[in-house]
């Protein structure tokens, strides 16, 4: 397990131009070991630029970036192992997919890494197996798959570099409802078997309440909320000013108030209403 850390990053895209854009102003956030963190925003709130400097493909124009309490960028020559050890899964994942097969597409990190023959094996399967990919795929081409299974493929070539830390950005993006809920239990799996840290960013509040153990909310390259889900989705005057919106349960638990049905504003999954309600309501006034 890792824990990763950015201390008061800046970054600004375009620097010196007249059109210049401060992506992010000063973000320090911690993504603790073991967990799952989602990360949240508006379209431009910075998420991306964050992620993709986790490990290592952006650098900051001022901050630090910790994995394990060590600078990231200590020895520059060296950042090639950080992405071995961060392993980032790009929006749309399945246009980097390039080898004849789908296990040799899914053994390209392992084999950078200088595994042996049959640790390379072992981890395409087991890739192959946490990310949802039958046996009788892994020698077929890659472009014979359909959408989800590309991205199932896509996915399973980073989780077989084994990384300490696990970055998605939007794993779910254009999946059906079927298709979403697989790719995320299938995440949701592989963190709590192999403890690995996972942070995913994504725009669907459902899946943030459903799988996720803490979150960071961000708008104009700055983070302006975190703590858990029920604390975050409680805030929801709040998210809803910063361009987002709250789960559909949580909206339900806030209309049931109004109507004097009071169990509490931090409803985030509807197995938690349930519980709720069948506990009698709110615990405390909220």
């Amino acid at each position: 397990m890792a824990e990763i850390e950015v201390k008061d990053i800046t970054y600004v895209y375009g620097k010196g131009a007249p059109y210049e854009i401060k992506a992010l102003d000063g973000v320090s956030l911690t993504f603790p070991h073991g967990q799952v963190t989602g990360l949240i925003g508006h379209t431009g709130s910075g998420k991306s630029t964050l992620v993709q400097m986790l490990n290592g493909l952006i650098k900051p124009d001022s901050g630090e970036i910790l994995l394990d309490g060590k600078s990231i960028w200590e020895d520059p020559k060296k950042i090639r192992d950080v992405r071995f050890k961060v392993g980032l899964v790009m929006q749309y994942p399945e246009y980097q997919l390039f080898d004849e097969t789908v296990a040799a597409d899914i053994a390209f990190g392992p084999k950078n890494m200088g595994m042996s023959p049959e640790e390379i094996k072992e981890a395409v399967e087991k890739a192959a197996h946490f990310a949802g990919l039958s046996s009788d795929l892994l020698e077929k081409s890659p472009f014979d798959l359909s959408g989800g299974q590309k991205r199932r493929a896509a996915l399973a070539g980073v989780m077989a570099m084994s990384p300490s830390v696990l970055v998605l950005d939007e794993p779910a993006a254009g999946l059906d409802p079927g298709g979403r809920k697989d790719i995320l239990d299938g995440i949701k799996k592989y963190q709590r078997e192999s403890g690995t840290t996972v942070v995913i960013v994504s725009h669907s509040m459902e899946d943030m309440a459903t799988y996720c153990d803490g979150i960071a909310v961000m708008a104009k390259g700055k983070v302006v909320m975190r703590g858990t889900p029920p604390q975050v989705f409680s805030r929801s005057e709040e998210l809803t000013k910063t361009g987002l919106d709250v789960p559909q349960i949580t909206k339900v638990a806030l209309s049931l108030r109004e109507c004097g049905i009071d169990i509490g504003k931090d409803i985030y999954t509807v197995k938690f209403a349930a519980e709720r309600l069948l506990s009698g309501g709110a615990p405390y006034e909220s």
